[in-house]
């Protein structure tokens, strides 16, 4: 992807929403490539939602350049998706932000968390064996939180 021109903030930089916008067109590849996307939701009537997301903005992402995200499945059960992503500057490599989120597969007709089908966790569970094997990235599990800095409060 590259950054789009309307992204960028009075600060010159791609303004804090956008990243989440690159996020999410990033793992909606991912859930198509496992058969829940778009196509799923039509014919299944079940989604992904969101339900907790943590961002860590990194370094600057400034006009024009080019991004790469990666996606790791760090966990999943039958409702539950928790997955880790990273964007980088795609030519230049450098880490400008982490995103670590959890998704609820959804029955669209009731609104409630509902189990995936026995296939679509089949591919599920392949994909987080095969993430299981990849080292875990820094960031992981991070809470937000004041440290001090010294004298008083």
């Amino acid at each position: 992807m590259r950054v789009e021109p309307n992204w960028i903030d009075y600060n010159g930089h791609l303004n804090m929403a956008y990243y989440n916008v690159v996020f999410d067109r990033a793992v909606d590849e991912l859930w198509e490539a496992l058969g829940i996307g778009p196509e799923y939701r039509s014919s299944k009537q079940c989604s992904l939602f969101s339900a907790e997301c943590h961002v860590r903005y990194l370094r600057e992402i400034t006009p024009g350049a080019s991004l790469q995200v990666s996606v790791l499945l760090v966990g999943a059960d039958q409702k539950r998706l928790h997955s880790f992503r990273q964007l980088s500057h795609a030519s230049e490599g450098w880490l400008s932000a982490t995103s670590e989120n959890m998704s609820l597969h959804v029955d669209m007709k009731t609104k409630k968390v509902s189990s995936f089908p026995p296939d679509i966790y089949a591919r599920i569970q392949d994909l987080f064996e095969q993430h299981s094997h990849i080292e875990r990235p820094d960031g992981l599990g991070r809470q937000i939180s004041m440290q001090s800095l010294g004298g008083t409060r």
